[in-house]
Order: C-alpha cells, then sequence, then structure tokens
C-alpha cells in the first residue's frame, strides 16, 4: 500500500501542476470525447471527493448525489487543491489500508481502490497534459505498475467509461502500451 500511496501523491502532485497552468483554457477540449478541460478537471475533483467519504464507511446511497453535476464552483483551481489535500489525508488516515470501500460495483479493498485513483490520475493527467500541450510524461514508476495491473485486467477496460483498446506493438515503449490500453495514442 505504501507504493500506491506514494504514487497517488506523485500523480496527484503532477496533477496539481497541470490545474496550475490552465490559466484560461477551462472550455479546451481534451482527448476524452465531448469533455473540455473544466469537465475533465471537475470529473476528477468529484472522484477525489468521494474518498474521504467512502474510507469513513459511507456508501454511494449514504451520500447521494452530492457530487454530481459541477463541484469545481467559481475557483476551481482551489476547490482542486481542497479535494486533493483531503483525499490524501482520508488515504494515510490510520486503518485506511485494512478498509473496504463501498463502489458503484460492489465492496473493494482499499488497495484496489487506491489502485484506480492512481490510474484515473495518470491516465487522465496525460489528457490534461495534451489538452494544454504540456509535457504528457507519467511517472515511470506508475507506467510500469498500471501496465502490470491493467495487462492482467484487461477485461474490466471494456466499460463505457473506458475507450476502446488501442494496437500495441512490442516495440512500443511503456507508456505508449499503457495508454493504448486505455485507447489513447501518444
Amino acid at each position: 500500500m505504501d507504493e500506491l500511496l506514494t504514487l497517488h501523491r506523485v500523480n496527484a502532485d503532477k496533477f496539481t501542476s497541470l490545474v496550475d497552468a490552465i490559466g484560461d483554457r477551462w472550455d479546451a477540449p481534451t482527448p476524452c470525447a465531448d469533455w473540455s478541460v473544466r469537465d475533465l478537471v471537475n470529473h476528477l475533483t468529484a472522484e477525489q471527493l468521494w474518498v474521504p467519504e467512502l474510507l469513513a464507511g459511507r456508501t454511494i446511497a449514504d451520500v447521494g448525489d452530492k457530487f454530481e453535476g459541477d463541484v469545481l464552483g467559481e475557483d476551481a483551481v482551489a476547490t482542486w487543491r481542497q479535494a486533493i489535500v483531503a483525499a490524501g489525508a482520508a488515504l494515510m488516515a490510520e486503518g485506511a489500508p485494512d478498509r473496504t470501500v463501498e463502489l458503484s460495483v460492489g465492496p473493494r479493498a482499499a488497495r484496489d481502490y487506491l489502485e484506480e485513483l492512481v490510474t484515473d490520475l495518470a491516465i487522465h493527467g496525460w489528457d490534461l497534459a495534451s489538452a494544454l500541450h504540456l509535457d504528457e510524461t507519467i511517472d515511470p514508476p506508475t507506467v510500469d505498475r498500471l501496465l502490470i495491473e491493467w495487462t492482467a485486467r484487461s477485461a474490466e477496460l471494456r466499460h463505457p467509461l473506458f475507450a476502446e483498446a488501442l494496437p500495441s506493438t512490442s516495440s512500443d515503449d511503456p507508456q505508449t502500451a499503457l495508454l493504448a490500453l486505455f485507447g489513447r495514442r501518444a
């Protein structure tokens, strides 16, 4: 779990630096179909807002529609920063690694949930960097971990929330292979 917590922090820091760089480009398109930069950041912010709730033992029914729609408000950067700090604190809380969270797909070990959070931060971080025309490099230890994890779990990627996987070759570098799993081309 310590490795995953480190990867969460590294990818959260990278995503935060990208959010800080948005400036007036909130309406710019992203590689995610039909999502602007604001839509993408809103999605990740809502996801991070769920973390303290779920790790505290609340269910989706308990929370209801609290994090639906625009959660960014008028100061999107500040809202993102507050959400990621609260998520990090909840993940670091005593006993958090041993908990089970109730997701829409059913109960999941906190470790598996954290793996999904890291995945979203890394892949959507790439999306945001692409949209902003900034450095698209994903942290190499994150790439290595996620490539192993999601290659083994590739059947789970056949879900409407993910783009269809693209072909990859043995000559592709690890980041290109990972992005292809998530339907993205570097």
